[in-house]
């Protein structure tokens, strides 16, 4: 269970959060979680007596992400994605989990149906504040060039002159290969970063941005991560969006990616959750700190 800290109520207004931009380029890296509306938060990153109804409003202001989980299992009504566009800030981005239906399937070339109708579903509601779509696969699903590039095919790069991020985060070990990685970066598509994980971790950049879910908060850490943990994952986001490959993560093709800066999306996912949103802003205030 996690222990609860008695936290200090803020002024009712805050100040949003800003994804910081890397000196000499217009990359930005955001840092986020997954979700917003988990009950041992309320009282220790949520104050004490926030409406849950607000709590969307309040965490978009202290974070500059937020990975829906919701969509995998279900879609939503256009309203909805019309209603977290018009709570969130301005410089405000969601990661959507794209459908189960998609992705958990024998084939997956097949899958043009189920991705049309996610797109179809009223997720452009969000406009510009509608980030990368990670689709995700079981730890079942094995790598086979032909079906999955079948797959790559089918997502869509523009809907409605809008460009679409596409991000795959594959968990079978028959991913951890060359063929894969190239296969990603012919369609500029990245390929989930696991860290802290039992998921294979494959950090080859594949795409003009980067997608990393980290999974390694501990109760005994009261920010999720220890300083040297926080400093560490920051300066892989700032490498990133450099455009260079932070070093003590595991690559499995070729390493001579394009050295352009790339827009960083890191997410403090699973682990100890009732940490991830101190984790998150850990983070936040390191970027801002070199930022400033």
């Amino acid at each position: 269970m996690a222990t609860r800290t008695t936290a200090t109520k803020p002024a009712t207004k805050t100040t949003p959060k800003t994804a910081p931009k890397t000196a000499d380029s217009t990359a930005r890296i955001r840092v986020g979680i997954g979700g917003w509306t988990f009950e041992p938060w309320r009282g220790v990153f949520y104050p004490e007596g926030l409406a849950q109804k607000r709590e969307l409003e309040y965490a978009s202001r202290q974070l500059t992400t937020i990975e829906v989980n919701g969509t995998f299992y279900g879609s939503q009504k256009p309203a909805t994605f019309a209603k977290w566009h018009d709570e969130t800030p301005d410089d405000f981005v969601f990661s959507l989990k794209a459908p189960r239906f998609a992705t958990n399937r024998r084939v997956l070339s097949e899958a043009g149906d189920s991705i049309e109708r996610f797109f179809a579903s009223g997720v452009l509601e969000l406009k510009n504040k509608l980030g990368p779509v990670n689709w995700q696969f079981a730890a079942t699903k094995q790598f086979d060039p032909d079906d999955f590039e079948g797959f790559l095919k089918l997502l869509p790069k523009r809907i409605d002159a809008r460009t679409i991020r596409h991000a795959v985060e594959v968990r079978h070990e028959s991913f951890r290969n060359a063929a894969f990685v190239a296969l990603a970066r012919r369609y500029e598509v990245a390929i989930v970063m696991a860290g802290d994980s039992k998921y294979p971790q494959i950090a080859d950049p594949s795409a003009p941005f980067v997608y990393a879910r980290i999974m390694g908060t501990t109760e005994a850490q009261p920010k999720g991560y220890s300083s040297s943990a926080l400093d560490q994952w920051t300066a892989r986001a700032r490498t990133w969006a450099s455009g260079g490959t932070p070093d003590g993560l595991d690559m499995s093709g070729d390493a001579s990616a394009a050295d352009t800066p790339r827009d960083v999306y890191l997410y403090v996912i699973s682990g100890f959750k009732a940490h991830n949103p101190a984790a998150a802003i850990a983070m936040l205030e390191r970027l801002s700190k070199r930022n400033a």
